[in-house]
């Protein structure tokens, strides 16, 4: 038992004794002398009541800190310990799950509905060390999912937050209207109207869900159980990852998919600008204006930039006139290159004669993300025992539900028709 909470009992019999001596309407020399017995002895435990709180103050969190630190090291090794092989065979042979993989996929069973077997994100991650074909690239680190989405991810480089839900929807209040601030004008004026403080909800909701359609060959489920393992990590982790770095900016939000952040930007009060004209600095400079203009950032390095490889092919071309320097040096000499992200998943490749294309810039506002995406529970595989039951193959179809909002319209500038052709 804590010292703090010996003396806290001791504490409390004191004061019992005391009251049962106080109602004695005339006590004797040997009950007066008590009360003044216990009356010292209360303020000595008082005192060192105090001093042991300050101590174990300390020592609480020393603990607490080696707790949260020993917390996270213990769920990551249970998680390394999850082995898909298991759900792979549990699925084509019945065979039963045992160890820290049947103890993982009880625990979300117990948290939400699943068909088949619920495989958490952080299990899809590619693990290091492993035995694998020769022919498969050996995985040379281990790169987590949930937190940072997807490795590789142009989400996750321009500042989107994935955000793991257990069940239900998750909602963001974000100020609308609050303080208000005015000069008084005269000596008995009031200082300026009132605003009412407001907010509006940036929701997620589990209405979106990918399906991804694997198959498991006979002949893969009798190799060994290494090579099992990185190959369904790796052809899921791909697929999931490339279609979900891929709607948080184009989801057409019909037909099942989240929309978008640059699809209908409006939609998420992001402004949306026509650059019609070929890709320079000045362009870009323009809307880095803009950003700052509306508090959004402070400066040129704390705005990201998605563009397509087509618009760094085009401004690392453009010299300006009488020297070496591109376009695109001038940008670098503003933007951190860490800043600036290419990717050709995200934005639509350009088409036309002038190859316009689309270009987006985000920003971290307060330490709030610019984009939220949203990933329900674990990835639900089940099985699929027809479809290739004559060759003897495995069908699986794993299920991810997710969805994307913006917390802050102003976060986020879109820049459309950057030329990247002069005809």
């Amino acid at each position: 038992m804590l010292t703090s909470k010996k003396l806290e009992l001791r504490r409390s019999e004191i004061r019992q004794n005391l009251a049962e001596l106080a109602n004695i309407e005339t006590p004797s020399e040997d009950e007066t002398r008590k009360m003044g017995e216990l009356d010292t002895e209360y303020r000595a435990k008082e005192a060192q009541y105090r001093a042991a709180l300050i101590s174990e103050d300390e020592q609480r969190d020393a603990a607490k800190n080696e707790l949260e630190t020993r917390s996270g090291s213990e769920w990551a090794e249970m998680m390394g310990n999850f082995e898909l092989r298991q759900v792979a065979l549990a699925l084509d042979e019945g065979a039963a799950l045992s160890g820290q993989t049947a103890e993982i996929v009880q625990e979300l069973r117990s948290q939400g509905g699943y068909r088949g077997i619920p495989i958490p994100y952080q299990a899809l991650e590619q693990r290091a060390g492993e035995t694998i074909a020769g022919d498969n690239a050996d995985p040379m680190q281990t790169r987590p999912i949930i937190e940072r989405l997807f490795p590789g991810s142009a989400a996750a480089r321009m500042g989107a937050q994935s955000i793991s839900i257990p069940h239900g929807s998750v909602e963001w209040p974000v100020t609308t209207d609050g303080a208000t601030v005015g000069w008084q004008s005269t000596e008995t004026g009031n200082v300026g109207g009132t605003s009412a403080y407001k907010t509006a909800d940036k929701a997620l909701s589990p209405d979106n869900t990918l399906g991804v359609q694997m198959k498991i060959t006979r002949k893969a489920l009798k190799q060994s159980g290494a090579a099992l393992e990185a190959a369904v990590r790796r052809d899921m982790n791909s697929a999931i990852g490339a279609e979900m770095d891929r709607v948080v900016f184009l989801g057409s939000g019909a037909s099942g998919q989240p929309l978008g952040v640059m699809t209908t930007p409006a939609t998420y009060g992001i402004t949306s600008t026509a650059v019609t004209a070929t890709a320079d600095w000045a362009a870009f400079r323009a809307a880095v204006v803009r950003f700052m203009a509306g508090n959004a950032a402070g400066s040129p390095d704390a705005v990201k930039l998605l563009i397509r490889p087509e618009v760094w092919a085009w401004m690392d071309s453009a010299l300006i006139s009488g020297t070496a320097v591109s376009e695109w040096d001038r940008m670098l000499a503003n933007i951190p290159a860490g800043n600036i992200v290419m990717t050709t998943n995200g934005l639509a490749a350009p088409t036309g004669a002038m190859k316009p294309t689309n270009a987006l810039m985000t920003t971290n506002a307060g330490g709030v993300s610019p984009i939220f995406v949203g990933m329900w529970g674990a990835v639900d595989l089940i099985r699929d025992p027809f479809s290739d039951a004559q060759s003897g193959g495995l069908r699986v179809t794993a299920l991810a539900t997710m969805d994307v909002t913006v917390a802050r319209g102003s976060q986020l500038e879109m820049l459309t028709a950057v030329q990247t052709a002069s005809s």
